[in-house]
């Protein structure tokens, strides 16, 4: 039989294990989806935050905003959801996927026909402008239909008259860094990405801007899915959100939302 000395004993060591649990698990690294277009600079954001909270770097997993939602969907473990336009997101918070009471609109940026670098191409993007004709019969790169830069830039091209023109001269990138890739490689002389992207690729120059009314305005909102228990998550996305996130997301040309 135990005695009270005997249970007290068995008791501290107890303690200590419960005692010391809470704060590891809160040391865990989040898990953080986010849109391929946000790379550069959510990995510089999300080592700055770790230094700035004392927590880990966060594990980022980046794709489509697309895939990712439907990862989420399916049940994939992920903390926060970063998407790079509304639609993706209002898709999650249908099916009860997000918390909404965390979601947040936060930067946006520019919709941008890029080339490569010692390309002589030269646009004036307007309506009616002849893509067609600087495509001199080769493909232009876009992202996929269901991406949200892919489906900006058709509703841009649209706006403008010409999609007609392109819609069957089109390679599709899975999301807007593999598209960037095909023009970096040479396989398409010009393709359509956000400013952004093409100021991360020193082998690409930026031929023109699309007109910000030429298609609905992009905005990148995050939230914490409804499935995390990380204590981590609202925090890291508030930070984002932030001076010190919006200081280090206009190094790469994003624009805060307020």
């Amino acid at each position: 039989m135990l005695t009270i000395r005997g249970l007290a004993a068995l008791a501290l060591p107890l303690a200590l294990v419960l005692g010391l649990s809470a704060p590891a698990l809160a040391q865990q690294p989040i898990t953080v989806f986010a849109a391929a277009s946000l790379k550069n600079a959510l990995d510089e954001a999300s080592a700055a935050y770790a230094k700035d909270s004392s927590t880990p770097p966060a594990k980022i997993s980046y794709a489509a905003s697309s895939v990712l939602a439907k990862q989420i969907e399916q049940g994939a473990p992920a903390d926060v959801f970063v998407s790079a336009d509304t639609d993706w997101m209002d898709y999650l918070a249908g099916k009860g996927l997000i918390k909404p009471a965390t979601r947040k609109d936060l930067f946006t940026n520019h919709l941008a026909l890029v080339a490569a670098k010692d390309s002589t191409a030269k646009l004036t993007i307007a309506k009616g402008f002849p893509i067609a004709t600087a495509l001199g019969g080769q493909r232009l790169a876009m992202a996929g239909p269901d991406v949200p830069a892919g489906r900006y830039g058709e509703q841009s091209l649209t706006a403008l008259g010409v999609w007609d023109q392109v819609k069957d001269k089109t390679a599709r990138g899975e999301n807007v860094r593999a598209t960037l890739q095909f023009v970096v490689r040479g396989e398409a002389p010009l393709g359509i990405v956000y400013d952004t992207d093409a100021n991360s690729e020193p082998a690409v120059k930026i031929v023109g801007l699309f007109p910000d009314n030429s298609h609905p305005r992009i905005v990148y909102p995050g939230a914490v899915v409804a499935s995390s228990a990380a204590a981590g998550a609202a925090p890291f996305l508030a930070w984002l959100h932030g001076a010190k996130g919006e200081a280090i997301f206009k190094k790469y040309g994003f624009i805060a939302l307020r």
